[in-house]
């Protein structure tokens, strides 16, 4: 538990739905979400915490960029935001192992790899072995030539694309107002674009390319907001290239089960008829999060 004083002095009023643990879950091997950038106005969190209580997954691998460290401002975070992370916290505690691996946006939590608190471990990659194959896990960001050489043009091109993004969100509360379809600005520039869509392509192959070099039979990666799912083949040898997209724009997750991999995207209708949450005060807030990472730290 804490004191008054530490409870009162927490910014967010956390909310959570009595009868979370009564929901069916979907039973998945794997669930992999990336880029949901916490801490941005363009973050879809109420998705993200409707996806997240869908679902029983045996591992959830936390591909990158879910904290946004550079959009991060303390003025702008709302419960929801909390809310996931709790959720994240709650999924452990039942025996999900979590595997967060580092973007370039949330890349401060690098330091922390070969961090482990309970089924939470934090690394750059992770090789699994899903049914005999090979699957390899990392963010992506390592492939980007423009992070590499040329970091502050990538921040610069972030703070554009946050602008975007929070453009776009007023748009499109204006277009849902007055009953119309809901636009994506930056969706409909990097597919009309010709050099965006020759960025993703090459960020493809040379994932897919050191995937092949390396034996792996999936490379699984975030980074560049786009979900796919393809074959690539080079010499004769073939790898399973996946991206599991972002929850920005595309609302997208990869899930493995029964030995295939596919493509998960948010529809609203599938969660209309969930309750209503009930509030909860700061103090009993802090008393959850304790509770689940009590019951992480005693499964190390």
């Amino acid at each position: 538990t804490c004191g008054d004083d530490t409870c009162n002095n927490l910014p967010f009023v956390f909310e959570l739905l009595p009868s979370v643990s009564q929901m069916k879950r979907r039973a998945l091997e794997v669930a992999v979400l990336s880029d949901i950038h916490l801490g941005t106005y363009g973050c879809r969190a109420d998705e993200v915490l409707n996806y997240l209580r869908s679902i029983k997954p045996k591992k959830l691998i936390l591909n990158g960029d879910i904290v946004d460290g550079w959009q991060f401002k303390k003025k702008y975070w709302p419960a929801s935001h909390t809310k996931v992370l709790k959720e994240v916290l709650h999924l452990a505690s039942k025996g999900c192992k979590v595997y967060y691996l580092p973007g370039n946006h949330d890349e401060v939590f690098r330091r922390f790899v070969g961090y482990k608190l309970g089924n939470i471990k934090v690394e750059n990659k992770v090789v699994l072995d899903l049914d005999g194959k090979l699957a390899w896990f990392f963010h992506g960001d390592v492939f980007d030539v423009t992070m590499q050489h040329s970091r502050w043009l990538t921040r610069l091109g972030s703070e554009g694309y946050d602008f975007l993004i929070w453009l776009n969100y007023h748009v499109n509360r204006w277009l849902d107002f007055m009953g119309k379809e809901k636009k994506s600005f930056s969706k409909q520039i990097k597919n009309g674009v010709k050099g965006a869509v020759k960025y993703i392509n090459q960020f493809e192959d040379m994932c897919a390319d050191i995937a092949i070099q390396k034996n792996y039979d999936y490379v699984v990666c975030g980074h560049i907001h786009q979900p796919e799912i393809r074959e690539i083949i080079r010499n004769n040898k073939s790898v399973l290239y996946l991206n599991s997209g972002d929850w920005i724009e595309n609302l997208t997750a990869l899930e493995y089960d029964r030995e295939t991999w596919n493509i998960y995207t948010y529809e609203p209708s599938e969660f209309s008829e969930r309750l209503e949450e009930v509030d909860k005060n700061a103090k009993e807030m802090f008393d959850d999060m304790l509770v689940e990472f009590q019951l992480n730290a005693l499964d190390q």
